[in-house]
């Protein structure tokens, strides 16, 4: 009976957990930003900040981490392949049901809490099984961390020029930079699972989207790095099959 009850704890704590990060937005204030005065220097727009559009991503992030901690529950409790990732991925979770709470007041501490929550989310992705029930195990792990390594080097880009580190421009620059070599030096450790880079991707993109017309330099510079990235995560895939 102990033994079926902490096979049965884990992934029912996943599940609600999961529930909780979905329910989050709908009681804390939408994040629309940083607004003027909550750090030193006004930047305006964010140079490394993506199009609008790019966040509807989180409706995808979103339902692939419920299916895979409902069939995690219901199918794979007692899994060992499947309790690899999930404590990691727990902790992910977990944070980002306060980070929107601690993003309306605190930049930093919204920074900080993203980046530990990247890193968690990367470990799970990391831990997780490439061939296994690879659609509902470790795709929907890859997608939520593509997003938040994405997200925390804008976020960490902000800061920078929030806090007179860098300029705006020269934040973009070199979180771009970072983007695309961070991100492939992780795919390359996944590499049958291209989800992760073509999340940074579709990052990547919306940030020269929003960029084309204002701000061309950093437009280009995005572009290069969505298309090496791209190129990097195909032929890292390419390789792996």
């Amino acid at each position: 009976m102990n033994c079926m009850k902490n096979q049965f704890l884990p992934p029912a704590l996943l599940v609600v957990l999961t529930l909780a990060f979905l329910a989050a937005p709908s009681v804390t204030p939408p994040f629309m930003g940083y607004l003027p005065g909550q750090m030193p220097v006004d930047i305006g727009r964010a140079a490394i900040q993506p199009a609008g559009y790019a966040f509807s991503i989180w409706g995808v992030i979103y339902l692939w981490l419920i299916l895979h901690a409902g069939f995690g529950l219901i199918k794979r409790r007692g899994d060992e392949v499947w309790a690899a990732p999930r404590p990691a991925l727990m902790v992910a979770v977990a944070l980002g049901t306060v980070w929107l709470a601690i993003a309306a007041q605190w930049p930093l501490g919204a920074t900080l809490t993203i980046a530990v929550m990247a890193i968690a989310a990367i470990t799970a992705f990391m831990q997780a099984s490439p061939t296994k029930d690879r659609w509902l195990l470790i795709a929907p792990l890859s997608i939520f961390a593509g997003w938040l390594t994405a997200a925390t080097l804008v976020s960490i880009g902000l800061v920078l020029a929030g806090y007179g580190v860098m300029s705006n421009i020269a934040s973009a620059y070199t979180m771009l930079g970072v983007a695309a070599v961070l991100g492939l030096v992780l795919q390359s450790r996944q590499p049958s699972m291209p989800v992760y880079g073509g999340t940074l991707v579709w990052a990547l993109v919306a940030v020269w989207q929003v960029n084309a017309e204002q701000i061309p330099g950093v437009a280009m510079a995005a572009a290069a790095a969505a298309g090496a990235t791209a190129l990097g995560t195909a032929i890292l895939w390419k390789r792996s099959v």
